[in-house]
């Protein structure tokens, strides 16, 4: 069973996002949390609030325990783009972009609920 959390118009351009997402994507969950705890990017408090939203959704939606997830999927979209002026010499106008993205995590289940042990 997957578990999906967006986070919608974060105000963070989405080339930098997807470089903190890039970090946790395929990790447990608890791992996940712990590196983006550690990573001095202010992008990954944002992504962090994403991810403790879908671990937050896997527990009282669906009743899973926190230990047995992981970051399945994890991707970022850009968003509308709010776009600004700045006047510069000779009374021109330079456009600022100010880009907004869509990040998405997606939680699953590990399979078999082993826990370091082999088969065999």
């Amino acid at each position: 069973m997957e578990v999906k959390a967006s986070g919608k118009y974060l105000r963070v351009s989405p080339s930098k996002a997807r470089r903190v997402v890039d970090v946790i994507r395929q990790k447990d969950y608890e791992e996940a949390v712990a590196v983006l705890d550690h990573l001095s990017s202010p992008t990954a408090g944002l992504v962090k609030k994403v991810l403790s939203s879908a671990g937050a959704n896997a527990g009282h939606n669906y009743e899973m325990e926190r230990g047995n997830l992981f970051v399945a999927r994890a991707y970022v979209d850009e968003g509308p783009i709010l776009k600004r002026f700045r006047a510069r010499a000779r009374g021109r106008g330079d456009r600022i972009r100010k880009r907004t993205c869509h990040v998405t995590i997606v939680l699953d289940e590990k399979e078999g609920g082993e826990v370091g042990g082999t088969k065999g």
